[in-house]
């Protein structure tokens, strides 16, 4: 009996180890994501694969996050091994001489900023949603036939996931510059948007349905 009582408390002992092990990884799940959406760039982060201990060193040495610590790098390992970022959609496939039809750049060398309009079967990339508000509201320059718009995409800042530009949230007047300068700065979601706005000092969230052309033209005379 005494042996058995033994083999009982062993046991016993083992669940709430593990238990306590799996609570603790949620946590840093959670810590980790929320360090992801605050101050990751997703673009440089290293592919979700490996040990723990070997992402983690991989997300310092990528500096995708800044000056993070150990224990924050962690965080992060474990997010990106646990977390739907590892199976996000791929960003928009955008063909290498696609150019912006309003400024001219390739748009392939900016996929963080990518967006696409689909007119009557036809895909037309913007390097920005700055200069697809241009192309969309600015028909003296820019003619073609509105009522055939099939679909708008944008790239979510952080996880570049292509997204319904009619659904995503934008945040205007932060410190963070596109490749044509200020910018509509895109996200899947408001709490996101949200967090991005109080980090970097953005004056406003708006939908794309607020927009105007004359919040797009301000957007050229800021700095």
């Amino acid at each position: 009996m005494r042996l058995l009582a033994i083999y009982i408390l062993l046991f016993t002992l083992v669940l709430q180890a593990h238990t306590i092990t799996t609570a603790k990884e949620k946590r840093l799940i959670l810590k980790g994501k929320k360090i992801v959406e605050l101050l990751c760039d997703s673009t440089k982060l290293p592919k979700a694969q490996g040990e723990i201990d070997s992402l983690a060193k991989k997300v310092l040495e990528s500096k995708a996050c800044g000056a993070i610590g150990d224990a924050k790098s962690r965080a992060v390992a474990y997010y990106l091994l646990n977390s739907e970022l590892a199976k996000s959609k791929k960003p928009l496939e955008v063909p290498k001489d696609a150019k912006c039809p309003v400024c001219g750049m390739f748009v392939a060398k900016y996929p963080k900023w990518a967006a696409l309009m689909v007119i009557d079967g036809k895909k037309y990339y913007f390097d920005g949603v700055k200069d697809m508000m241009k192309y969309y509201f600015f028909d003296q320059d820019f003619p073609y036939d509105r009522g055939k718009i099939e679909s708008v995409q944008v790239s979510d800042y952080y996880t570049l996931e292509p997204i319904d530009a009619t659904k995503a949230f934008y945040v205007v007047g932060a410190n963070i510059y596109g490749p044509m300068g200020n910018e509509f700065i895109p996200f899947k979601t408001q709490k996101a948007a949200e967090n991005f706005k109080q980090e970097h000092a953005g004056r406003a969230i708006v939908k794309m349905q607020e927009i105007t052309p004359q919040m797009v033209l301000s957007l050229d005379r800021e700095r």
